[in-house]
């Protein structure tokens, strides 16, 4: 009996190291017994959204640093980040990159410019940040940046160093989001390069960065690059693919997030002609999953050759017919202030406005249901760092979901 005790603690000690030579130490941990499953989708008469910032030119994302500071970094797609602290907006930006971002973003409509932000986990420690953003020929760029020594509000312009870059063969479907999951590895959502129908084939081209989300250590950088290849991504040994590549066969992942409790990862992916979908990985996926563009749109069969494997249909569509025109993935609602949303993901339509919640049900299948109609331009969701959601409108105004009176 002592010696097969002994035998099982030394089996968990080696477990233990294994999972700490793979994973940065800093990985979250998990809420204990989140809510994972739902009666009935959420009650639009317990809350509602209020205004809390104006006046801000295309906002595109809002976010907490992970610092416990209770600011709001909210980015707009010209190439500004600024703070909101006590729902108001400081004077000036945290950083200005307006000097660099595409041009065509403040004439008229534009998928370009300042497309994704993120905090490092350890931010309050080493004041490291990401942004993703497309420049003046309307390239990717994934940076980084430290924030300044002397000035927690202010970012340290001269402190840019590029780790990743992505030629851009049309001008839009660019993706953008950034996001770091439990595993401490910071994720990237890129499209399909552009145009309509996938002209490229990128959907499907395992030797492309286009169409995928992409997975990078950006605590260990390798002889090759600014950053490291996980071991454990799904093709890493895979010669037939980039191996950056976590997952593939999206259009244009506008945004993702996971679920700040399970790990869960959510995706929006904007659809083509018919579909927009919300594609579902879960925590405990080891990658790989091919998500279907271009030989799929939502749970369809669309055109081009026949999916490289076998295909991960989302849980929730809507078609164009409904309502929308292109679809704003959001987040799992983890906040405290209204219950109700509970275990609730949230997304939107860029076009509608339209708000539709999507659960598991006791029977583990995904529902999905329309909300509320907001008669916004949704372009974006926020979230804080303590879970509480907010909802961009492209028209220049954060507003916040708050309980209901």
């Amino acid at each position: 009996m002592i010696t097969k005790t002994k035998h099982n603690l030394a089996k968990l000690v080696l477990l233990v190291v294994l999972s700490l030579s793979i994973a940065p130490v800093y990985a979250q941990e998990t809420t204990p017994e989140p809510m994972t499953t739902r009666s009935a989708a959420p009650d639009a008469d317990q809350f509602e959204l209020v205004d809390i910032v104006s006046g801000l030119f295309r906002p595109l994302f809002a976010t907490g640093a992970g610092d416990e500071s209770g600011r709001l970094f909210v980015m707009e797609q010209s190439g500004r980040i600024w703070i909101v602290r006590d729902d108001v907006l400081q004077n000036t930006p945290f950083l200005d990159l307006t000097g660099i971002v595409s041009q065509d973003v403040t004439g008229g409509y534009s998928e370009r410019g300042l497309l994704g932000l993120a905090f490092h986990p350890q931010y309050s420690e080493n004041g490291l940040f990401y942004v993703n953003y497309t420049d003046r020929s309307g390239n990717t760029h994934v940076v980084q940046y430290t924030v300044s020594a002397d000035n927690p509000d202010a970012a340290d312009p001269d402190s840019a160093s590029e780790l990743l870059f992505v030629a851009q063969p049309y001008p839009n479907h660019n993706g953008g989001n950034l996001g770091f999951g439990f595993d401490g590895y910071l994720y990237i959502s890129m499209g399909d390069g552009g145009s309509q129908n996938d002209p490229l084939a990128n959907g499907q081209n395992k030797g492309s960065l286009l169409a995928k989300i992409l997975r990078i250590d950006v605590d260990s950088p390798d002889a090759n690059r600014a950053y490291g290849i996980p071991a454990d991504n799904p093709f890493f040994a895979d010669p037939t693919f980039a191996p950056e590549v976590w997952s593939y066969g999206l259009r244009n992942p506008w945004r993702f997030s996971f679920d700040q409790a399970t790990g869960d990862l959510y995706i929006g992916d904007v659809g083509q002609n018919v579909w927009e979908e919300i594609n579902f990985q879960a925590a405990d996926s080891a990658g790989g999953e091919n998500y279907g563009w271009l030989a799929y749109e939502g749970n369809e069969a669309y055109q081009g050759p026949e999916a490289n494997s076998q295909v991960t249909f989302p849980i929730a569509t809507y078609s164009h017919s409904e309502g929308g025109c292109s679809v704003t993935g959001g987040y799992v609602y983890r906040g405290e202030s209204i219950p109700d949303l509970q275990g609730a993901y949230l997304y939107s339509d860029y076009c509608s406005g339209n708000l539709w919640a999507a659960w598991r049900d006791e029977s583990d299948t995904w529902q999905s249901s329309l909300i509320l109609e907001t008669g916004r331009q949704v372009s974006s969701f926020g979230q804080d760092d303590d879970g509480e959601l907010y909802l961009i409108d492209y028209d220049g105004v954060v507003l916040k979901f708050v309980p209901a009176g």
